[in-house]
């Protein structure tokens, strides 16, 4: 009767070892890559990041940077790194409380390009204590996206002089 416990203290013991050598990669090296993957992701800034595009997220880098220093003045909603997602959520100008816009901006390439970015601004006006859609100028949104390839042009020229 007194070996069938020692039999279950020996087999949990055993699976316990067993289990413990499941994990081959020491504290340093699960560090190491665990802060490379942080040093690559767009939104940390990390100073290891590549010039182009970030490995394994398919946007660049300097667009999803100048997207973020852009559109900083409005709340994000959602953000998306690894689809090249960036969603604000409403916004309005003190100035002009009874209009609030927002913006949903898509990068769509890996390269530094014009045409890896596009931009859908939406408009609501207040009209008697509810929002309704207005349309929004053409012009805003051109000069939104002309503000972010500015901005990626002036990141990417900085990582040049590094």
């Amino acid at each position: 009767m007194r070996v069938r416990p020692m039999i279950a203290a020996t087999t949990g013991l055993v699976l316990a070892a067993l289990l413990a050598g499941c994990n081959t990669r020491s504290d340093t090296e699960e560090a190491n890559s665990d802060r490379g993957l942080l040093d690559r992701l767009p939104f940390t800034g990390g100073r290891g990041a590549p010039a182009e595009a970030e490995v394994g997220i398919g946007v660049n880098s300097f667009l999803w940077r100048a997207t973020l220093d852009t559109l900083s003045f409005m709340p994000l909603s959602e953000v998306d790194p690894f689809g090249g997602v960036i969603i604000t959520d409403w916004y309005a100008n003190p100035e002009q409380p009874d209009e609030r816009f927002k913006a949903t901006v898509y990068i769509l390439d890996s390269r530094l390009r014009a045409d890896a970015l596009s931009v859908q601004l939406f408009k609501q006006v207040r009209q008697d204590d509810r929002w309704a859609d207005s349309t929004v100028d053409p012009a805003t949104r051109i000069q939104i996206e002309n503000a972010i390839l500015t901005r990626a042009r002036q990141l990417r020229i900085a990582t040049i002089g590094d």
